[in-house]
């Protein structure tokens, strides 16, 4: 393998800004004294410096990539923008702008940069028909969306949405979404001190995991790739325990009960390795194994990585992206 292919980095695209209309935004500005702000709706980011970084200055992160050894990186949502629950329409509109300028920029560095397509989860038939655009039409990978779409991931609702990925080939990304900006607020203790971004995300990893296990995602869509992200949150941690639940507890699906089950459900997910500390990165490893972990750095965000952090899997990490994200045939050109 040529070099670490980034599966988390996340992009804001300036000409996606406006496109959920001007109640919802987004919007970039800044206050009189130069201080940056980014809007969502009437919730507000304030001294994060997108413009001439690289969330939006391609050469920019082009060359950041050089310095920290990544090869190739897949471009995904900013989780500020993910926007499953304000209304469809808006959503749609967004996602289409959104995943338009992304395969522009793709194009544009065939060698260097993939894509993830935003999708209108509020809308599983829109959602559906957006995938198929992107991966048809535009040229992206898969799509990278939030562990929480206003329903329970194994809503048949949803169904759709998992069909597609399946008919399209297209892996499904997932990540969770800071509550509050364009949903509710789960809970006010989270914001303060920036809680949210380690123990709310955390949280929304162990449940998303734990949603797709128990409501038999993976048995209704057994070639569905679902990769989340953070290697999970708290998955590692609670593995042990959430296997005892699935054996012992009258709650769990009786399929489920079978010794072994719940690790067979497991084994079907992916997870990127985007965990901060070598003792951390090497627990996971220990809980998820290797077959299905990726390399991801939340690239230029405040925990962002390099690619030291991927240690001594460096060739078997870019190897699994290569199976997850089909690059033999859907993108040679980033191998």
């Amino acid at each position: 393998m040529s070099g670490l292919i980034d599966t988390h980095a996340h992009v804001v695209l300036g000409d996606a800004m406006g496109a959920a209309g001007p109640v919802c935004g987004p919007e970039l500005g800044y206050h009189p004294d130069g201080t940056p702000w980014f809007r969502v709706g009437d919730w507000r980011l304030d001294g994060v410096r997108y413009e001439g970084s690289p969330f939006m200055d391609i050469d920019v992160r082009l060359e950041a990539m050089d310095a920290a050894g990544i090869s190739a990186q897949i471009l995904s949502p900013n989780p500020l923008t993910y926007l499953h629950f304000i209304p469809a329409a808006d959503a749609i509109a967004y996602c289409q702008k959104h995943n338009d300028a992304l395969a522009e920029i793709v194009r544009a560095h065939p060698n260097r940069i993939g894509g993830f397509a935003a999708l209108p989860l509020q809308d599983p038939t829109a959602a559906a028909s957006e995938l198929a655009r992107s991966v048809n039409e535009l040229g992206l990978l898969g799509s990278y969306v939030g562990t929480d779409p206003g329903r329970p991931l194994d809503d048949p609702t949803l169904d759709e949405v998992y069909a597609a990925c399946v008919e399209l080939d297209a892996p499904l990304m997932m990540h969770p979404q800071p509550s509050g900006l364009d949903g509710p607020l789960r809970d006010p203790r989270m914001r303060r001190f920036d809680l949210d971004l380690v123990i709310e995300f955390s949280y929304e990893e162990l449940i998303a995991v734990a949603t797709v296990i128990f409501g038999g995602v993976l048995q209704r869509h057994p070639a569905l790739d679902l990769c989340i992200s953070h290697a999970g949150g708290s998955t590692p941690m609670h593995l042990a325990k959430l296997q005892k639940l699935a054996e012992r507890r009258p709650s769990s699906p009786e399929w489920l009960r079978e010794p072994g089950a719940f690790r067979a459900e497991l084994s079907k997910l992916w997870f990127d390795l985007h965990v901060t500390g070598d003792a951390e990165r090497d627990f996971a490893v220990s809980q998820l194994g290797t077959e299905r972990l990726v390399f991801g750095t939340n690239f230029a965000g405040w925990d962002g990585g390099v690619a030291e952090s991927a240690g001594e899997l460096a060739d078997l990490l870019t190897a699994n992206a290569s199976k997850l994200l089909r690059l033999p045939t859907r993108a040679p050109t980033l191998l």
